[in-house]
């Protein structure tokens, strides 16, 4: 594609964990308030259709990074190694030259037949991505950035926990803003504003020299909790009811795995303090604030993102940057009586993404709605900066779309998979009568139709067109049958087109090694009579 002469382009790639994909002002959202985010789509393209192609963020990540199926890499769940063969965007990108720098976490295992047993590094799931420095620590315990702000005298418990611990409130509100502002925590010094501001030092002085960033924010994963003035950005009032049936009985009874759903979402993994019940057991009227929250978190990640935008303009570095802005999953925020991203409903998977690249100036204020996947970043990236794209990457570039061009083929399906083993205690084996690699499912999504299928229980078929929010399964409807059939095939031809195919593509002859590239494999020959 078209590039800015002069400097090799800057990297700066952008996630915001649990982002919903249709939670973006620019596409109309009601509640979204991401006036920054809206600009980068004006001044770029925004894919209105990509799908992340797992969840939670482990297996999500992975495939981000590496342009692999979760069939292909293997990081099933958080904590699963991430093999050390596979070729990923920072190493490629240190292959050109570049010395990949992150601001945030990656959530990537190291390969334990790379280290001794005794490696801290085997005891968390929240491990660097190989081929990353890291300038900042995000992690789960987060003690730069509460080392940040004991400097500042807040956050003197030493506890993330500690910290987001909701105060009493009236029964049917959360009052999150009152903790909040009880806590003295503003929103100057929230964990987002941290990572900003260590990704704003590392760029003074940094202009035109070609850097590759990434910027990883927490936020909008829960806790929802933010200071104000987002807390209140959004009221209740406005948002819109989540997508779910009458009762929640109804919503159980549509597969076996509903159940384990619904006992994983806990209140107290969305607001600290609130407790082991369901989350499914939350008021309409705190449904109702926790969507209004989330929404405020989303806009305090914008107003960051604003700054960083700022930053590149003011230092002349915006023009020869390739900003890419995407989340690892989404988050159901209610719809069908859950919270989190577990489970096969779009909601889970549907995110964002939104690419502003140098040169491509007749693209500027696209939408795409063809479908995309989280795969197809990596080579898109790659394809940008010059780089040969690793045969085994299972994306594909998106960089004809950023020039306007329509690829002569293009998938017409959404493809994604999810793991729900527990190597730990095999709970998921013992309440659902399955063997630990059944505990898993692969998704078919097309423009109408949508296919699950699960190796150890019953499949599931959605009729999108009729049923858009997926409350009607007719895996067993003898009116969808041969539809149903037709999926399962299409969902096996995918994986066995899509199986690890990292020395496939080559072959041993007289005249020596004869390989086929990335873009060659995903060509189709026309047939001949």
């Amino acid at each position: 594609m078209t590039k800015t002469p002069g400097d090799r382009p800057n990297v700066l790639l952008i996630t915001a964990d649990q982002w919903r994909g249709d939670s973006l002002s620019v596409l109309g959202h009601a509640c979204a308030r991401t006036p920054n985010l809206d600009a980068l789509a004006r001044d770029g393209v925004a894919f209105t259709r990509h799908f992340s192609q797992a969840s939670p963020c482990g297996p999500a990540r992975a495939s981000l990074y590496t342009g692999l199926y979760l069939m292909n890499h293997r990081v099933c769940v958080n904590g699963t190694p991430l093999d050390q063969r596979h070729a990923n965007i920072a190493l490629e990108a240190r292959r050109g030259g570049y010395r990949p720098t992150l601001f945030g976490y990656t959530d990537q295992t190291v390969d334990p037949r790379t280290v001794s047993s005794a490696d801290p590094r085997l005891r968390t799931y929240e491990g660097l991505l190989p081929g990353f420095e890291q300038r900042l620590v995000m992690d789960g315990p987060a003690r730069d950035w509460l080392s940040w702000l004991r400097r500042q005298g807040v956050g003197s418990t030493g506890s993330v926990e500690e910290l987001y611990r909701t105060e009493p409130a009236p029964p049917g509100t959360l009052n999150i803003v009152r903790h909040l502002t009880h806590r003295g925590f503003t929103a100057e010094q929230t964990e987002t504003r941290f990572v900003t501001e260590g990704f704003l030092n590392f760029l003074e002085g940094r202009a035109g020299t070609g850097w590759f960033t990434h910027v990883s924010y927490i936020r909008p994963h829960p806790p929802f909790s933010v200071p104000e003035p987002f807390a209140s950005l959004v009221a209740p009032a406005e948002t819109s009811a989540p997508a779910r049936l009458p009762t929640l009985a109804e919503e159980q009874a549509q597969h076996p795995l509903m159940a384990l759903a619904y006992e994983r979402a806990t209140k107290e993994k969305f607001v600290t303090g609130q407790g082991d019940a369901s989350a499914s057991e939350w008021t309409e009227a705190e449904v109702a604030e926790l969507r209004a929250i989330y929404h405020g978190m989303q806009a305090e990640v914008d107003a960051e993102i604003g700054r960083i935008i700022d930053h590149l303009k003011r230092s002349g570095d915006y023009e020869n940057t390739l900003i890419v802005f995407t989340s690892d999953h989404g988050e159901m925020l209610g719809d069908h009586y859950l919270f989190g991203k577990f489970g096969y409903f779009d909601a889970a998977v549907h995110i964002p993404l939104i690419i502003r690249a140098p040169g491509a100036n007749q693209t500027r204020s696209t939408r795409v709605d063809r479908f995309t996947e989280a795969v197809d970043v990596m080579p898109t990236i790659l394809d940008i900066l010059g780089r040969e794209i690793p045969s085994q990457v299972d994306g594909r570039s998106l960089a004809p779309f950023l020039d306007g061009d329509m690829p002569a083929t293009w998938r017409r399906e959404a493809h994604w998979e999810m793991d729900f083993r527990d190597v730990v205690d095999g709970k998921p084996e013992h309440e659902l009568g399955l063997a630990l690699d059944d505990c898993q499912f692969a998704v078919l999504r097309g423009e109408r139709y949508k296919y699950i299928h699960f190796p150890g229980l019953p499949a599931l078929f959605f009729d999108l067109q009729r049923d858009p929010n997926e409350f009607v399964d007719r895996a067993s409807d003898p009116e969808y049958r041969d539809l149903v059939l037709d999926h399962a095939q299409k969902m096996l031809s995918w994986r066995m087109t899509h199986a690890d195919r990292s020395l496939t593509g080559m072959i041993a002859a007289p005249q020596g090694l004869v390989s086929r590239s990335h873009a060659e494999r995903q060509q189709r020959s026309l047939k001949t009579t």
